[in-house]
Order: C-alpha cells, then structure tokens, then sequence
C-alpha cells in the first residue's frame, strides 16, 4: 500500500498558517507528500523546504484571481496537488493547512487504509472533527460546526475536491466511505486577532464581490473573538507539533459558559443531538457504508 499526502498553501507567513504542523502530523504515513505553493508575498516556499524531508515534493501554481464564487479556487488548488501525486498510489491524505492530526490517530488512520485497501468499493474515509475557536482552549459546539469530512480518498482521476474544497465527490456524486477512529484538529479559527482580521479580508474576495467586501467587513485592524454563539472547553490534548506554537500565544480570549447565543432553533438541535447523536438536517457530503 502507497500512501500520498497532499495539500495546497499561499501566503502561509504572512497570515500564520499552521502548514509546517499539518504536514508533519501525517507525513509519518505518507510515502510522498505534494505541496502545492501558490505564488506568495512572503517565503511560504522556504517554510516548505525548511521541514527537509524528502518525501515532500513541492509544485508551483497561480491562483485564478477571476474565481470569486463559492471559494472555488480552493478546490481548483486543492485538484491541481492530487494531479501531482504519482500513479501508484492507493490512498491521497489531503490536509488544509491550518488543520492537523494528533499523532495518537496515526495507528488508527494506518488500519483503516489497510483495512480498505483491497474493497474497492470504499472511496474515502471519512475523519471526525474538533474545530478550535478564540483559543486552543475552547471547540465549537454549535450546529452549525460541521462534525465530518473526507480527509483520504482514492487516486482516481474521476474523484475531485467539490465546491470550496470541504471535501471530494467522484463524477459529481458524493463518494462511498467508510468512518475511522480519527479526528482532524482545525485551528483555522485560532490565531493572533490581528492574522485573523486579515485573513478574513482576503479570503472573502474568493466567495464575495468587492462591494460585499466592503459593506460587510469593517476596516478594523483585530478580529472580535467575542461574537461566537457557543463553545465548548476542550479537555483532550494537542498533538505534539502544535505545542512550541501554543506556548507561543500572545493573546487572551475567555469564553463565559453562561452566556452562550444559541437560537431556539439550535438549542432544540443541540438537545436532540445529546440525547440521540443525530443532528437535524446536517449537511453530508458523503455516503457511509
């Protein structure tokens, strides 16, 4: 079994992606790890390099600015790394760069590839999720947090990264998937509120208009963590990639438990959701089998 490990990356410094983390949390099982580096204004490419190790092969591309609809470019990145990832490959691990896995998933990861391997009719895996908000000290516990993607697929040319590259469908259908034991760390919503703010502002332009850039984000210079409907504490621990980066956070945010905004709508679903485990009209991009 060949495993390839890809994703896409631009800019990395300069908006304080995790990237270095996300890949070395699963190049462990990876035989190739594709990088595509979009064209930066800071040395995304050196930071790349600076991981030294072979399995990493790096592509350079340019980002279609005209793509402003849905976070497509994302996906378009997103296809242009699983097209560099040679053909012997039975499994394609895609992480995003602000995501990572705790190294206490990787036997579980490595046994569902090898579990599945064979039975062709298993087009992905499916990984559960926690997605960090404000501080790596607090998860997402709204409904509106999506609870699980498709983070390892088939090489198949037929399989592409879908809308803004959440996950994959195959020839437009949504892929057969088997759920492991694992989950993915998002830290897409930690990070000094200064990053965040202009984060914020550039990807916007890849789902908006300029005039809908305008309207609706404010020229203020730190993002307000505080506008959050519910979180909850996180009691696990971090993967060991991601510590030297969290001892170095330099900004408060505390979460008041008792003033969670949950709608009525969503507190029902989150009632429902504790007594049952199922969550009204979730949105699934995949079908289990």
């Amino acid at each position: 079994m060949k495993v390839a490990g890809f994703t896409f990356i631009r800019n990395a410094i300069k908006y304080d992606y995790p990237i270095v983390e996300a890949i070395t949390s699963i190049l462990p099982v990876c035989d190739e790890f594709v990088v595509a580096v979009g064209s930066s204004e800071d040395e995304t490419e050196k930071l790349i390099l600076s991981i030294g190790s072979p399995k990493i092969k790096i592509i350079h591309t340019v980002w279609d600015e005209s793509l402003r609809e849905g976070g497509k470019v994302l996906a378009v990145e997103t296809d242009k790394a699983m097209d560099a990832i040679s053909d012997d490959v039975d499994w394609c691990f895609y992480i995003q760069g602000d995501e990572v896995v705790h190294e206490k998933y990787l036997p579980a990861i490595q046994e569902g590839m090898q579990k599945y391997a064979l039975n062709k009719n298993v087009e992905g895996l499916l990984f559960k999720y926690e997605h960090f908000f404000g501080s790596y000290e607090y998860v997402g516990d709204a409904p509106s947090w999506y609870r699980r993607e498709i983070r390892i697929v088939r090489k198949d040319p037929q399989i592409r990264s879908y809308k803004d590259a959440q996950g994959f469908r195959k020839a437009g259908r949504k892929l057969f998937v088997k759920q492991i034991d694992a989950f993915v760390y998002h830290y897409g919503w930690v990070k000094n509120p200064h990053y965040q703010i202009e984060k914020a502002k550039s990807f916007s332009k890849y789902w908006h208009s300029d005039q809908w850039i305008e309207s609706k984000i404010p020229e203020i210079e730190m993002f307000d963590y505080s506008e959050v409907d519910s979180l909850k504490a996180f009691t696990g621990t971090h993967p060991q990639v991601m510590i030297p980066r969290i001892t170095r956070q330099n900004w408060k945010f505390k979460f008041d438990f008792s003033k969670k905004k949950l709608s009525f709508k969503n507190k029902f679903k989150a009632i429902v959701e504790s007594l049952t485990g199922w969550r009204i009209g979730e949105y699934k991009n995949y079908k289990k089998i």
